[in-house]
């Protein structure tokens, strides 16, 4: 029974110290939460006083219209109006370019940089050399590579793909090396066989077991990409996100809410048709479903802000 009593004893004060532990770490992820909250100035007390503002800037993101006077719905007639008058869908096409043409110019040193910074490919500590050129590319989010590009051709659509291009060759090489770090020795050897030089290593015995990796992963950047594509037009580099950045500027409510719902059809469309293409070349019978992608849709545009 001794032996028991200790090790339910044991067990008893490793539970303590383990809720002990919670204990602490929830203080210091409230302690830090609150600093953070103070640090940028949130209070509830400003948002109950600019309240009502946001009701009447809601009521201008959905105009009211009734059917026979007696039944309200969201007036989409209002939105269709300002679609036709700025032509957003072709607004929406040259964003569409942007993510496109920036996708395709950085998968040449997205492919460089990504098989040189594997180790399989680049002994060590060398491969670091392009790993790290990666990194420094990561790290500055894609509106800055933007604003670095404006001497180049100032704030237009031709610097923003410029920096899309440059935010590809970080993001998907880095992709690609994982990729080639974790291919089969068995191609490898079977290809050194038969006399084959380096380069035909690579190419032949490397690169072809992960080409079907790769192109699930470019069109994954694309769909990035095309969001990252609408931000710019947030700092001028064209496109629909710049009409709704100047809507924005002039507090057309209802107008901006017509562009949202371009950009909506515009980036779910791509992200769907991206997912399919994905699944298809993987052999999976069943993609991403489209309800999924527009219940995401929030938090991806978010995220697209600093990728």
């Amino acid at each position: 029974m001794s032996g028991l009593d200790g090790a339910l004893r044991d067990i008893t004060i490793t539970k303590r110290i383990k809720w002990g532990m919670a204990f602490i770490l929830s203080l210091v992820f409230g302690f830090f939460f609150f600093q953070a909250l103070d640090e940028v100035g949130f209070s509830l007390a400003e948002i109950l006083y600019y309240w009502p503002e946001f009701q009447t800037a809601l009521g201008e993101f959905f105009p009211q219209a009734s059917l026979f006077g007696v039944i309200p719905f969201v007036d989409f007639g209002s939105y269709w109006q300002f679609i036709q008058e700025r032509n957003l869908f072709g607004a929406a096409i040259v964003t569409l370019a942007m993510g496109f043409a920036g996708t395709v110019l950085g998968i040449p040193g997205a492919l460089l940089l990504g098989v040189l910074g594997s180790e399989r490919v680049t002994p060590y500590p060398f491969n670091f050399i392009f790993r790290g050129t990666m990194s420094v590319i990561r790290a500055i989010p894609a509106l800055v590579w933007a604003l670095i590009y404006i001497p180049l051709g100032g704030v237009s659509p031709f610097t923003a793909t410029l920096a899309i291009g440059t935010d590809t060759m970080g993001n998907l090489g880095r992709l690609f090396t994982d990729a080639l770090e974790e291919v089969e020795d068995g191609p490898i050897e079977a290809i050194e066989s038969t006399g084959a030089n380096r380069r035909q290593t690579v190419v032949f015995g490397m690169l072809s077991q992960v080409f079907t990796p790769f192109i699930a992963w470019t069109m994954y950047i694309l769909e990035i990409n095309t969001r990252i594509a609408v931000t710019m037009g947030l700092i001028g580099g064209g496109g629909i996100g710049y009409i709704l950045q100047t809507q924005r500027s002039l507090f057309k409510y209802t107008n901006m809410m017509a562009t949202i719902l371009v950009i909506f059809l515009l980036v779910v469309s791509v992200e769907f048709v991206s997912q399919r293409v994905r699944s298809y070349i993987r052999g999976e019978e069943e993609g991403t479903s489209f309800l999924k992608l527009v219940v995401e849709f929030p938090q991806r545009m978010a995220r697209s802000l600093w990728e």
